[in-house]
């Protein structure tokens, strides 16, 4: 064989090999809500390409279409909701899905366009909390863990407003939608907003709360997929690429500390 011959068939075994590779590159559909969650996503989608997994982000403005979505097949994995959240869901819906990897934590904080500080908060102010019983009982659990109120003993991670047993404040708690919360500071006395809310709306969530949920606790947010779905390849390699080292390195300096990793 001829130098040019030899060079001409490598030549054609490479081609072959890169389309078998292209070949094999995997598509799916990823939810997340608006904010850190699609933005951490789209960190991620580089490092996924370069393991062969093409990563396509269909962002949600509420907490309930995306697991929706999921257990019906319309989108093949989620990335917005934390443990309590996804258990709730689950066992309220009956949803044949599952966590698959920790990802980042958001703390809670509670905000005010009106008061610099909890202290300034009037006796009978108007609270607005999230009216989903995961979200709204983690706003009520911040409450309690500033000591403003007391939740009935035993009330776990869902408790509502019918379990605080003591309100010295005679504060007016109200619930709306958690996407709604950061528009209802101008109405209200404060509001329990989630971080990717509180990004969206131009907040700071290292600076601005008038008080902030601590950072360790249950509320670490995951990856959930399909339970059928959990085992395959394409699980493993999203999970490796959403925790790369260079996600990581995204969110430290993206975030400044209102993200924290997991990992």
């Amino acid at each position: 064989m001829t130098t040019r011959t030899a060079l001409a068939a490598l030549a054609i075994l490479l081609a072959g090999a890169a389309g078998s590779t292209a070949a094999r590159a995997e598509t799916i559909r990823v939810a997340a809500t608006p904010g850190p969650h699609a933005q951490i996503l789209e960190a991620a989608k580089p490092v996924a390409a370069a393991k062969g997994l093409d990563i396509k982000i269909v962002e949600f403005s509420d907490y309930v279409i995306p697991n929706q979505a999921l257990d019906a097949g319309e989108i093949e994995a989620n990335s917005f909701q934390h443990q309590p959240y996804l258990d709730a869901q689950k066992a309220d819906r009956g949803y044949a899905i599952e966590s698959v990897a920790t990802t980042v934590n958001f703390p809670m904080g509670i905000y005010s366009s009106k008061w610099k500080s909890w202290a300034e908060v009037p006796d009978g102010a108007t609270v607005a909390i999230q009216n989903d019983p995961t979200n709204g009982g983690r706003t009520l659990l911040l409450l309690q863990e500033k000591g403003i109120i007391k939740l009935r003993d035993g009330v776990g991670f869902k408790p509502t407003i019918l379990d605080i047993v003591d309100n010295p404040k005679k504060l007016r708690i109200i619930e709306l939608e958690a996407a709604q919360t950061p528009r209802a500071l101008a109405d209200v006395d404060a509001a329990g907003i989630n971080t990717n809310y509180a990004v969206s709306a131009g907040l700071d969530p290292v600076k601005d709360p008038i008080l902030r949920e601590d950072a360790s606790g249950p509320y670490v947010n995951v990856i959930a997929v399909r339970s059928a779905d959990k085992d395959k390849p394409w699980v493993k390699t999203l999970v490796e690429a959403y925790r790369s080292p260079e996600v990581k390195a995204f969110i430290d300096k993206q975030f400044k500390g209102s993200v924290l990793t997991s990992w």
